[in-house]
């Protein structure tokens, strides 16, 4: 469905000195500096696939979906999507893609909600049969009944993410591209449109790319997760393969009854971190037994109130990968 293939982004930009003479000094020669973007990038998502695509701010994620839908051209490289080039056929792919960015909306402002379907209506020549039954579907997942007929200004942040989600699919597209879809969403609604992405994704077969930076939308929905740092892949495949990188430690939280100034652990156990006398958070191996643990505070004489053990989470494996404390 997507071919990726030695993909690359580069810009150029002016650099100058501060102040009036270094705008002066620009003018007659003017320094540049070759930012790579993206650099080298190659992948392939078959359809239907649900894939993560993830990185820390400036990783190059936008620019690849913008090149992906055609708004840049690459400076080297080869895209298909569903066999165009999104650069070279930039309205026949506009047909067959939905794209939904977060903080922005493709809905007309000043028209309720309606008018605005209507206008996407007619743009991608849907019958009135077709439409008739994608709006039932709408109103069914997002609820959007509620809300159709407001002008969509008044609209809650909630409300305008439904509105562009059932928007960016209203033409039943091959490919959607979500750019941080539930980003300064309330719990219930960031639930109902993760709930809305995977029910498209796994009924309707919709290819999905999604890039946020809120680790539960890619653990709930998300199996295989390409993670890009500096313009390049750092990892592609499997979640439960990429939380390998955290070793095999789990975290675990220790409560205390009465304060303990300076905690005491058996081996392999270590502090990871004191939040208060009261509680402290320790490190461990997953298959090391909790009564190694409890057996080592019960000799160091600590009343323990409460403890809870937790598995690696993506978003430690991520931290870690940054923090370049382990190889790929």
């Amino acid at each position: 469905m997507i071919k990726v293939s030695h993909l690359s982004k580069h810009f150029t930009i002016k650099k100058r000195e501060p102040g009036f003479l270094g705008s002066i000094k620009a003018l007659v020669h003017a320094e540049t500096e070759l930012i790579k973007a993206v650099d080298d990038v190659s992948f392939d998502i078959k359809k239907g696939e649900l894939v993560g695509y993830i990185g820390p701010n400036g990783a190059g994620k936008s620019t690849t979906i913008k090149m992906l839908t055609g708004i840049l051209t690459p400076t080297s490289g080869k895209i298909t999507v569903n066999g165009l080039d999104p650069s070279l056929n930039r309205k026949e792919n506009a047909f067959q893609i939905g794209v939904v960015f977060g903080q922005r909306t493709q809905l007309w402002i000043d028209l309720p909600v309606e008018e605005s379907f209507d206008l996407l209506k007619s743009i991608y020549k849907i019958d009135d049969a077709t439409y008739k039954r994608k709006m039932e579907f709408f109103f069914d997942l997002l609820s959007m009944k509620d809300f159709f007929k407001q002008q969509a200004r008044k609209l809650s942040l909630g409300q305008r993410m439904k509105a562009d989600l059932a928007a960016s699919l209203l033409h039943s597209p091959k490919v959607l591209f979500l750019d941080e879809p539930t980003i300064g969403l309330d719990l219930i609604v960031k639930e109902k449109v993760r709930e809305f992405i995977r029910q498209i994704n796994s009924e309707e077969k919709v290819t999905i790319i999604l890039t946020t930076h809120d680790v539960q939308d890619i653990e709930y929905l998300a199996n295989r997760i390409i993670i890009l740092d500096k313009g390049r892949i750092g990892y592609d495949g499997n979640i439960s393969n990429f939380n390998k990188l955290l070793g095999n430690e789990s975290v675990i939280n220790l409560h205390f009854t009465t304060g303990v100034s300076k905690l005491t652990l058996p081996k392999p156990f270590k502090v990871k971190e004191k939040i208060s006398d009261l509680n402290y958070v320790v490190t461990g191996p997953d298959k090391e037994p909790l009564s190694t643990l409890l057996n080592g505070l019960q000799k160091s004489k600590v009343k323990i109130k409460e403890i809870q053990r937790q598995k690696p989470d993506l978003g430690e494996a991520i931290k870690k990968m940054y923090a370049g404390k382990s190889e790929l």
